[in-house]
């Protein structure tokens, strides 16, 4: 279950938001002010967290600001309702979304909802998996069988644009158009150099392919060898 983490100094709701929030399914910790608010988030235990901007010790958005530096936690702010500078200023330091006092416990589990799902989103884009191949986009890492496989620049360019299109037939004149940027002119030579390259960190070779597969007259195809058709082409 998502844990949720509350940051308000007001008792009386502080409590009512930790009960409402376990009876929708939740897991809940909470912190009067924002300097313990800062020292949780930064356990990592939360996936969210509800950040009241009127903290005593602590104003909101410097502590959104400090919390951005350290972590991408999902945050959605409480502001007042006529506190517009307050808001603006907190969705531009980072805060995923925000509902305003007085609010329903209704609007702030759609909004918890909302915000999980684009972050799961935006995790799931982030991370391809084809097979046993885990792809990280953002950290431009590959990792074959929980064996991190050491790519250049470009190969890791190349397979993650396949990767991205797993099971499509992608032809060497996209690739060179998308993955080098070039004209077609003189590029088919350089796509086959760095197909062969991928594969044999692949541990695979043109005439045993398991992971790149060449569709003749086509282009080539990134599968999982478990659902991979009979072969369908030849080297490169």
């Amino acid at each position: 279950m998502p844990h949720v983490l509350v940051i308000e100094d007001d008792h009386a709701i502080r409590t009512a938001l930790l009960r409402g929030l376990a009876d929708r399914g939740y897991a809940s910790s909470s912190a009067a002010t924002g300097a313990e608010g800062l020292h949780q988030s930064l356990t990592g235990q939360a996936d969210l967290v509800v950040l009241d901007l009127g903290l005593p010790d602590l104003d909101g958005i410097n502590l959104l600001k400090m919390l951005r530096a350290v972590s991408d936690v999902p945050v959605v702010v409480v502001t007042a309702r006529d506190d517009d500078s307050s808001l603006v200023a907190a969705l531009e330091h980072g805060a995923d979304d925000y509902v305003t006092k007085p609010y329903r416990l209704n609007q702030l589990d759609a909004r918890i909802k909302a915000v999980l799902r684009r972050r799961q989103g935006e995790e799931d884009l982030a991370n391809i998996r084809v097979g046993e191949l885990q792809i990280d986009l953002k950290g431009r890492a590959v990792r074959l069988r929980d064996a991190e496989l050491q790519l250049t620049p470009k190969e890791f360019d190349l397979l993650a644009y396949l990767a991205a299109r797993a099971g499509v037939v992608v032809s060497k004149r996209e690739l060179i158009a998308e993955v080098w940027q070039l004209g077609y002119a003189g590029g088919e030579k350089t796509v086959d150099v760095h197909l062969s390259w991928l594969r044999r960190k692949l541990g695979e070779d043109a005439h045993n392919a398991r992971y790149l597969h060449t569709v003749r007259g086509a282009g080539v195809k990134l599968v999982d060898p478990e659902n991979a058709s009979p072969r369908t082409g030849g080297a490169p």
